[in-house]
């Protein structure tokens, strides 16, 4: 756990009256290019979630999420989009491919596992916020216990006078002057003898635990006896343990699980990738057909809302939003089984990336790859300097591969900056390169070549 990151996580999530679906979308905006359909979809879809709790309770009970289904080709931003919105409100959010589950009796995974890795997502972040909230407390009980490794006083005898009084009172002066020295960073590297008692960790399942919502891992552990040793240490990495020992014990576990599948029923988001990979009519009672049906006729309880075991108790999937995708290029929406069409009311389509897209991609979203390899050549050294007329070439180039080649969309673009790039990184570390300034020249010497050749495209693009 990384105490000291849930607070920059949570500075770039939205506040509950931030939660606009016009914000929302601004929010989008920021990180992907176009896609306005599926935006304002998903945008309205948590605003009704946001909606929905502040009804009367028998109201609110009736009210279901209206499931999505984005329909478009690959690197397009479907599952960016869903993986940002979760991101914006800390959301308990999965991803998952339908095309790797099957239906029950055969091997393989069950769809309830989605369940319950949903909430283990949403354990973990309801961690990272009681972590924060116990810190301070964390760290206070960790000061007294590294003072107590520092300076440990003489028992005083039960026969204590007015002298052995007076010794006492030096020790607890002595005691605020370590403290204070401590705070001051002047004991950072001092060495001291600190008791550690770890938990026994269990490595494994046991078969079946898991789907009887019995979690069999941490029984293990809780039968097993804690192991306590004592590690000599710098004053800074014990710090450090201290304080996440003291977390892990302030923490109430049992508000902790309670909390978790609360943020799970009401807020948790599974998007499920390749829908269209379990689409299709059944053939002749053979094949993967029974195989693709089944596993819709098992994921239509899930999302129709149901009661699924966990190790954290029952969790309700009622109010769990389902975001399904797809391509769509060889079966349909319509060979979803209709049960579960309609389970899924919204539709929206994502449209392939034009050049234009492309060129847009590169520069404007707060994590563009050309920022992103600025930032990474820094390090070493180099500042990397895109000229427009650069941007544009390597638009066109990525635009003609995904035409002639196979259409991967905006990943097209990482292989062709890594191929552009592929000599500057090779070589940062060892020459001092300062500023290298990317043109249009520079893209033609190191990809025109290779973007001209059909069968070098297949091969390496």
């Amino acid at each position: 756990m990384h105490l000291l990151q849930s607070e920059d996580k949570r500075s770039n999530t939205l506040t509950e009256d931030d939660l606009t679906p016009a914000r929302i979308v601004d929010a989008l905006d920021r990180y992907i290019v176009g896609q306005d359909a599926a935006k304002r979809a998903v945008a309205i879809a948590l605003r009704n979630r946001w909606r929905r709790l502040r009804t009367s309770p028998e109201m609110c009970r009736e009210i279901l999420p209206k499931n999505i289904i984005m329909i478009g080709p690959t690197g397009v931003g479907k599952t960016e989009i869903a993986r940002r919105l979760a991101g914006l409100v800390r959301a308990p959010f999965i991803k998952v491919e339908a095309s790797k589950y099957t239906e029950v009796g055969y091997h393989g995974r069950d769809v309830e596992s989605m369940v319950r890795d949903l909430v283990k997502v949403a354990v973990n972040l309801v961690r990272e916020e009681m972590a924060d909230e116990v810190l301070p407390q964390a760290r206070d009980n960790a000061e007294e216990r590294l003072l107590d490794c520092l300076y440990e006083p003489e028992p005083v005898s039960e026969e204590a006078d007015s002298a052995h009084s007076d010794k006492q009172g030096q020790k607890e002066r002595a005691r605020q002057r370590l403290r204070q020295m401590l705070r001051d960073g002047k004991l950072e590297d001092r060495s001291i003898d600190v008791e550690i008692t770890e938990k026994p960790v269990v490595q494994g399942m046991v078969a079946g635990g898991e789907e009887m919502g019995v979690d069999m891992q941490e029984l293990f552990e809780q039968m097993m006896p804690s192991h306590t040793e004592t590690r000599r240490m710098s004053v800074s990495n014990a710090r450090r343990v201290i304080v996440q020992q003291e977390v892990e014990h302030l923490i109430d576990n049992e508000r902790l699980h309670s909390e978790a599948v609360k943020r799970t029923e009401e807020g948790g988001i599974v998007f499920i990738d390749e829908i269209d990979k379990v689409a299709g009519k059944e053939q002749q009672n053979q094949g993967p057909g029974v195989s693709r049906q089944g596993v819709q006729r098992d994921l239509l309880p899930i999302v129709e809302g149901t009661s699924v075991p966990t190790r954290y108790g029952m969790v309700q999937t009622d109010h769990v939003l389902f975001i399904a995708s797809g391509a769509f290029s060889v079966a349909r929406p319509s060979d979803l089984i209709p049960e579960l069409q309609g389970r899924f009311p919204i539709r929206v389509e994502l449209s392939q990336l034009t050049k234009d897209d492309l060129k847009r991609i590169l520069v404007e979203p707060r994590n563009a790859l050309t920022r992103q390899y600025t930032a990474l050549l820094e390090p070493d050294g180099v500042k990397l300097k895109f000229k427009s007329n650069a941007i544009e070439r390597l638009a066109d180039i990525a635009s003609r591969i995904n035409r002639d080649v196979e259409s991967i969309g905006a990943r097209r673009l990482q292989t062709v900056m890594e191929k552009l790039l592929e000599d500057v990184s090779f070589a940062a570390p060892d020459m001092k390169m300062g500023d290298v300034e990317v043109d249009a020249d520079y893209v033609d010497k190191r990809l025109k070549d290779l973007a001209d050749d059909r069968d070098m495209m297949q091969y390496i693009l």
